[in-house]
């Protein structure tokens, strides 16, 4: 019988500065108002999302100026290795672990660029063994918790009783853009916030919550739904207002695809929770 993966500790973790949504649409509307006449038009979306309040590395003023690629990237290093310090701590000590026992670190981040990457940064600070295998992952954008949990929980499995710690990370406030006047941007500033969030997993002892079985879909030809732009400024937000209809159509027949090959159907699962990527 195959080991299955459990979850050992669960942690979050925000940067110190936090904005109310009443606030980030103020200045929203200072920065693009006079210059985009659709943005009125927009705001709506600012109440509409639900969202209170969210989180950034930076204070509210940082983002009011005009940033190129050095500025952001050193923006994006300093916050996520203090964040994924903060939430790496507290994953560990919830799991009664201290860093020399872990032997895998999975890094998932899609909003910045650190070569060497985030956990070889830290690792000194934190105390990770020479031998600790790391995996960092890049690209794969609002899919990056729930793929970086499939990889890492296969890797705990391929190792019973080793321990994996999966830290989920990003800072989408450091792409706020200034010179794309472009509805994408309107709804990236109504939706986007900075955290983390981390995990330990390991096969071989049991535990409460498991992950039982991963499976994924890919579509090869909708490169250009949803992603990011590069340019010498830094990362442009890619939206396509075809986002929902494709959801709608595709995700039901993906689903049951992906449980097919496990052997289950749609009314064998009891609640599904859904990551939406954007709205109309």
């Amino acid at each position: 019988m195959i080991d299955t993966a459990a979850l050992v500790s669960l942690a979050t973790s925000v940067p110190p500065h936090q904005f109310h949504q009443a606030e980030i649409l103020k200045t929203a509307r200072s920065v693009m108002a006079e210059r985009y006449p659709e943005f009125e038009s927009l705001s709506s979306l600012f109440a509409n999302t639900g969202i209170r309040h969210r989180y950034g590395v930076k204070p509210m003023e940082w983002y009011t100026e005009r940033r190129g690629w050095p500025e952001r990237t050193q923006a994006f290093l300093e916050g996520a290795e203090i964040l994924f310090m903060d939430v790496a701590r507290k994953a560990m000590a919830r799991a009664d672990l201290s860093a020399a026992d872990i032997d895998t670190v999975v890094t998932v981040c899609s909003t910045g660029i650190a070569t060497p990457t985030l956990e070889a940064r830290v690792a000194g600070k934190l105390g990770f063994r020479a031998d600790v295998s790391r995996v960092p992952v890049f690209g794969l954008g609002c899919a990056g918790g729930v793929s970086g949990l499939s990889i890492a929980s296969r890797l705990a499995q391929a190792r019973p009783g080793t321990n994996v710690l999966l830290v989920a990370l990003e800072l989408c406030t450091l792409a706020v853009r200034h010179d794309e006047l472009t509805k994408a941007n309107v709804v990236a500033a109504s939706l986007f916030g900075d955290g983390a969030a981390a995990v330990i997993l390991r096969a071989g002892d049991g535990g409460a919550t498991r992950i039982e079985a991963c499976g994924e879909k890919l579509w090869p030809d909708t490169l250009d739904i949803m992603g990011w732009s590069v340019d010498p400024e830094g990362f442009g937000v890619i939206f396509q207002r075809t986002i929902p209809s494709f959801v709608a159509e595709h995700m039901g027949p993906a689903v049951a695809e992906v449980l097919s090959r496990m052997e289950l159907s749609m009314d064998d699962i009891g609640r599904f929770i859904c990551h939406p990527a954007a709205q109309k």
